[in-house]
């Protein structure tokens, strides 16, 4: 055990060094995906903007340096323009709010965090379709585009701010909408061997299934890895919040799918079912991400498959510290090398990615003992 700890306290001195130099240029911007080695600052708006403050409080919150503190109390004020403008709002709102405004209203008790994030999940419930029991994915960002049928499995990863929303508030309504949500994605989302579509299309009148589509993974009936970690995380968490069975039982045959299909090294291809020659591509944040959903499904599981998840969480985050990590390079700023973001797009492939970070950095702090953790 003792040794174990070892890489894991290394681990994590790393990760706050690199994250303090990388401060220094970075501040409170919004880092997105790494462009020759430097993190490329995406707008406020954009779906990421809360994993740079987010793993700023996670470092924050062990090592008690205040610069940190700063900087992710700074970017939560700077959504503040997102949130009142509302325009470019859109199923992203928990990513966004759950890692700046819950972090800090958990950790400092700030009443102004507590309105933002209130604020963020009255429109995040706002986008709720009765008829189909989903929350809409995406706007129409571009002209003639229509998504208002779509949902995706990455919004499992939201709904702990409306769980959030409901215990804070005393009011179950928002509650209400993250279960039927999740009650969803457990009907549409998951396939009988636990793999999982990114996106499911519904009539957005009728609220009738009419098909699953790949997304951001090789084609409509493959496994995008990335995909399969936010269930696995998702379904944990909204197990966490409920205590139904559905969802432990549903977190577990997923995280299972997954885990067979890893690699030697542990760390999974972007995409389980693609072509034998693509299936070389890495997404380290698929790995960091199902890593501390793991570690979170170990704790809720029995004590037989409690001991093999959260093994399999350790393995993951030991082969992305050891293989994948980009500790002792100076010419890249992320944490974790080999991301893809989103191949069938070609945007972003073998880079670092904030959000793999960020759940690196988690997992590392689930294995530490530390917390408490933002979803939770």
């Amino acid at each position: 055990m003792a040794k174990e700890q070892t890489w894991v306290n290394e681990a994590w001195a790393k990760s706050l060094d690199k994250t303090l130099r990388n401060a220094a240029r970075i501040g409170a911007g919004f880092p997105h995906a790494s462009k020759g080695g430097v993190y490329e600052l995406a707008e406020p708006s954009w779906w990421t903007a809360g994993f740079w403050p987010g793993m700023l409080w996670l470092l924050y919150n062990e090592s008690g340096r205040e610069e940190l503190r700063s900087l992710a109390e700074e970017c939560e004020s700077k959504l503040d323009s997102v949130l009142d403008a509302y325009v470019r709002l859109d199923h992203d709102l928990g990513f966004m709010w759950t890692l700046t405004s819950v972090a800090s209203y958990k950790l400092t008790g700030s009443e102004v965090s507590r309105v933002r994030a209130m604020k963020a999940a009255n429109y995040l419930a706002a986008r709720f379709n009765l008829k189909g029991r989903y929350i809409r994915a995406w706007n129409p960002w571009r002209d003639g585009e229509r998504n208002e049928g779509q949902a995706i499995i990455d919004c499992c990863m939201n709904m702990p701010l409306l769980f959030w929303a409901s215990r804070t508030s005393g009011d179950p309504r928002y509650a209400h909408i993250a279960e039927a949500h999740m009650e969803t994605v457990l009907r549409y989302f998951i396939r009988a061997d636990g793999s999982v579509y990114h996106i499911v299309n519904f009539d957005p009148a009728t609220g009738e299934m009419l098909e699953g589509m790949g997304g951001q993974g090789y084609a409509a009936e493959s496994a995008w890895s990335r995909g399969t970690a936010w269930a696995i995380y998702g379904l944990a968490l909204a197990y966490r919040h409920t205590g139904q069975l559905d969802y432990l039982s549903a977190a577990q045959r997923v995280a299972n799918f997954f885990l067979s299909r890893l690699p030697e090294d542990n760390v999974p291809a972007w995409d389980f079912r693609a072509p034998e020659e693509l299936r070389s591509l890495r997404d380290s944040s698929a790995g960091s991400c199902a890593a501390s959903g793991l570690l979170l499904l170990a704790a809720k599981s029995e004590d037989g498959d409690a001991g093999v998840y959260r093994a399999a969480g350790e393995r993951i985050l030991k082969s992305l510290y050891e293989a994948y990590g980009a500790w002792d390079n100076p010419a890249e700023e992320g944490l974790l090398l080999h991301g893809t973001s989103n191949y069938p797009q070609g945007t972003n492939i073998d880079v670092s990615l904030i959000y793999g970070d960020y759940y690196f950095v988690e997992g590392l702090a689930r294995l530490k003992g530390g917390g408490p953790f933002y979803w939770e």
